[in-house]
């Protein structure tokens, strides 16, 4: 798949995420494959992207040129893909530790703001995160419109 053109929503409040998201357009070297957008920027609209805020808080999303919506590991595995280090995420696909990844990944997602030092952001339920196995990987429509895994 051809990642050239790829949109990934990063939460630039979050030290984190703003690092990753900083990598990812220093390894892009200018050359347009991955837009890094802050999705804490005033006047950032989710709905741009057929998603909500609250989901894209829950769950770091990307969308492809052709406009599927993936979320969670599969975000940083076809981002880095894109920008040649695919080979360094590729264990994080691989079908014995694929599960592992992706489960330690939302455990971040839920825990994101509270370890940055955020966690009032998501009172109330607002920015959850599913738990199942799976849930918001990949696909338009899918758990990634809503609030899925970060």
């Amino acid at each position: 798949m051809d990642d050239r053109g790829m949109t990934i929503l990063i939460d630039g409040a979050c030290p984190l995420c703003r690092w990753e998201g900083g990598v990812l357009a220093r390894l892009d070297r200018g050359r347009g494959r991955l837009r890094i957008v802050d999705i804490a920027a005033e006047g950032f609209d989710a709905g741009a992207y057929g998603l909500t805020q609250d989901g894209v808080m829950g769950s770091i999303h990307g969308v492809t040129a052709g406009g599927e919506v993936v979320t969670g590991m599969e975000v940083f595995r076809r981002a880095y893909g894109a920008v040649g280090w695919g080979w360094l995420w590729a264990p994080t696909g691989w079908p014995l530790l694929r599960p592992m990844f992706d489960v330690l990944y939302r455990w971040f997602a839920r825990n994101r703001l509270r370890l940055t030092g955020r966690g009032g952001e998501c009172a109330g339920g607002r920015c959850g995160v599913s738990r199942q196995p799976g849930a918001g990987e990949a696909g338009p429509g899918g758990a990634g419109s809503g609030g899925a895994a970060r």
